[in-house]
């Protein structure tokens, strides 16, 4: 089953870079704490979820880049070729040379239709490619304006034209005091979108991340790219090769049995169902032993209302509000992002 991920905006390309190479180092690991031949099992599967093989064997991402900009995605392609682990398709990437600034607008009402078909293009070229198709992951910014506009409006059309594919919105959570001064306006907008295409947003908060390469990394002078590195690392430990431990040996002390416990769950959920244990004999990336939790829970619900309620402070002055509504976007379009997200902070905090 391939995976196709789409890298959208200066952001999603650069983490895109990181994701693939992150993995693709790792399959190029001797050292995975396991037998050879789990060691081929697990490269195998790997490389069928998100690269192709062509005549030189140098695994090929199976990926598209977009940005508003050819110099990202002409670094991007440079940068993985020289790698020598691994390349980027020829043809898989689209680029916009007309800046969209970060207007949130102005990349879903304007660069969306305006590209639409190519894009969409693109993207069943490279599905025709493959014989079984999973799903999609979008890698994207919330902040910005092609990540974040382009982005809904792409998911939608995947979506509709997809409508059996899973797809997976991998969302760049801004830094609480961003440089973007709309960035709130833009998230709002972004996250009530996806929300109603996407089968599933998993959140990287910039300032969780920073706190992690300063505190945990004891990295002085942080960079993006460190910040970067810490998201595909989590990404690629989330999508490695996995067994459910249902379907084999259970050992003897599980250091996951504190997760059955029934406190940790809303009432209505049973903790089987709550919780679900995927196991691996391969190391990833030379950890002998790592654990990755992807949970959906009240952790987002102190950022998600901060973020809302900063857009209101400003909607209600209406501020910058014509920078979109002459793009298309109204203000029954903010009222209607503003009801979603307000919906959603309700039901979270119920849990």
């Amino acid at each position: 089953m391939s995976v196709v991920t789409v890298q959208l905006g200066q952001c999603g390309n650069q983490i895109g870079y990181e994701v693939f190479d992150t993995m693709c180092r790792d399959l190029h690991n001797t050292q995975g704490f396991c037998s050879k031949r789990e060691n081929e099992i697990y490269q195998a599967s790997c490389k069928e979820h998100f690269f192709n093989e062509d005549k030189s064997e140098v695994p090929v991402a199976r990926a598209l880049l977009i940005d508003m900009e050819p110099k990202v995605i002409s670094q991007t392609l440079l940068k993985a070729a020289h790698s020598g682990r691994w390349k980027y398709g020829q043809h898989s990437h689209f680029c916009q040379r007309q800046g969209s600034g970060n207007n949130w607008a102005y990349g879903y009402s304007v660069h969306g239709p305006k590209h639409e078909e190519s894009i969409m293009n693109l993207i069943q070229r490279e599905v025709e490619e493959y014989d079984s198709l999973s799903g999609f992951s979008i890698i994207m910014s919330m902040a910005g304006g092609t990540g974040s506009g382009l982005g809904a409006f792409l998911t939608q059309n995947l979506r509709d034209a997809y409508p059996n594919s899973f797809i997976m919105n991998q969302v760049i959570w801004p830094y609480g005091t961003g440089e973007v001064i709309v960035q709130n306006y833009n998230s709002v907008l972004t996250l009530s979108h996806l929300y109603r295409s996407s089968d599933a947003l998993l959140v990287h908060e910039n300032d969780v991340v920073h706190k992690i390469c300063a505190k945990l990394m004891n990295i002085k002078q942080i960079s993006f790219r460190d910040v970067n590195q810490v998201i595909a690392h989590q990404l690629g430990s989330v999508f490695q090769p996995t067994y459910s431990s249902e379907d084999s040996f259970q050992y003897r002390r599980n250091p996951l049995g504190g997760f059955k416990d029934p406190a940790l769950y809303t009432s209505w959920l049973q903790p089987s169902d709550a919780f679900c244990e995927w196991r691996t004999h391969r190391a990833f990336n030379k950890y002998e032993k790592s654990a990755a939790l992807v949970s959906n829970s009240q952790f987002l619900l102190k950022p998600l209302d901060t973020i809302v309620g900063k857009a209101w402070n400003m909607f209600a002055s209406k501020a910058y509000v014509h920078q979109y509504t002459k793009f298309g976007i109204e203000e029954e379009d903010f009222l209607d992002s503003f009801t979603v997200l307000e919906q959603i902070v309700a039901s979270y905090c119920n849990l």
